[in-house]
């Protein structure tokens, strides 16, 4: 089995169409089927389905397929490992927004420091996208709010952040309760993440502990358009702190009450392939994202994070 082979086979499929990935390769169409003929020789089964509208893959073909992405990334690495003598590669990592918030700009600063070769990629998006990403092999590293014990992932606790009520400062008289219960929330219009997500994951079980329901005015799966629709005074929210710690100015466009309930606490998890699919620069970059989370808990730059005792 030859990596061009597989590269071919992978790239057939992302197209769906071997007249596609042949122009796309610079080849010929029938050279390019030949070489898939033999892989499937090879590994004796059939890889692909042919149709009238193009290829895809069998049941066998889309479990090589999965661990081919792998072998290519890898190899990838493993080019520009030999190309230079320092650690290199490209590691993605996933963050949900109000992480991101705290954590993204220290992760890019002490990955410059300690390996400058290492091409990090950044995605943000909500916690349900970020898994699902995860899952498929999208992402080599996440910090999620809740895992499946049933997917092969490698786990680490970081940290527990505590909840707040959150409400425009200019709608509230005085100074806000320093904290408040579920309970006193029932009626109170309120705008939250849809479900799916660690954080609403996280409420919904607030809630049904407090044994109410609350009133969702409205459900935005945007961090800065949920945050601006609470400073213009549509419903309050209930986040952890990182949610306003992008505003300089927090104090003055919003008051903050903390959830007293006991379940008012959302588990951040880093979360990664599991270590024989990770690439070296991979395993350095899990070690320095944990490492900047427990700095920034103990510093106190993270605002109602507590570190979890591994």
């Amino acid at each position: 089995m030859e990596l061009r082979q597989i590269r071919y086979f992978v790239r057939v499929v992302e197209l769906g169409s071997m007249s596609r990935a042949a122009l796309e390769l610079d080849m010929v169409q029938s050279a390019l089927s030949q070489q898939i003929s033999r892989l499937e020789s090879e590994l004796s089964t059939r890889l692909l389905q042919r149709t009238s509208k193009g290829v895809t893959p069998t049941e066998a073909g889309l479990a090589f397929f999965r661990e081919a992405q792998l072998t290519l990334r890898h190899a990838e690495q493993a080019a520009r490992a030999a190309q230079q003598a320092r650690l290199s590669g490209s590691v993605s990592v996933g963050l949900a927004p109000t992480t991101a918030a705290v954590l993204g700009l220290p992760l890019l600063r002490a990955m410059r420091a300690r390996y400058p070769d290492v091409r990090l990629h950044l995605v943000e998006s909500m916690s349900g996208h970020v898994s699902t990403m995860l899952n498929a092999r999208q992402l080599d590293l996440a910090v999620l709010f809740s895992t499946d014990p049933a997917r092969r992932w490698s786990t680490m606790p970081l940290l527990e952040e505590r909840l707040y009520y959150i409400r425009a400062r200019r709608d509230v008289k005085g100074e806000p309760p320093a904290r408040v219960r579920a309970a006193a929330l029932k009626g109170v219009p309120l705008i939250m993440p849809t479900g799916g997500h660690g954080l609403r994951s996280a409420l919904d079980a607030v809630f049904t502990r407090a044994r109410i329901q609350p009133t969702v005015v409205v459900e935005i799966d945007s961090l800065s358009m949920l945050m601006d629709a609470v400073e213009a005074g549509l419903g309050g929210s209930l986040q952890p702190w990182s949610a306003v710690s992008r505003y300089s100015d927090a104090t003055e466009r919003f008051a903050l009450s903390e959830l007293a309930d006991p379940l008012a606490r959302r588990r951040n998890v880093l979360c990664s392939l599991s270590d024989d699919e990770l690439s070296p620069a991979a395993l350095a970059t899990r070690v320095v994202l944990a490492d900047c989370a427990r700095e920034l808990v103990r510093s106190g730059r993270w605002v109602g994070a507590t570190l979890i005792d591994a």
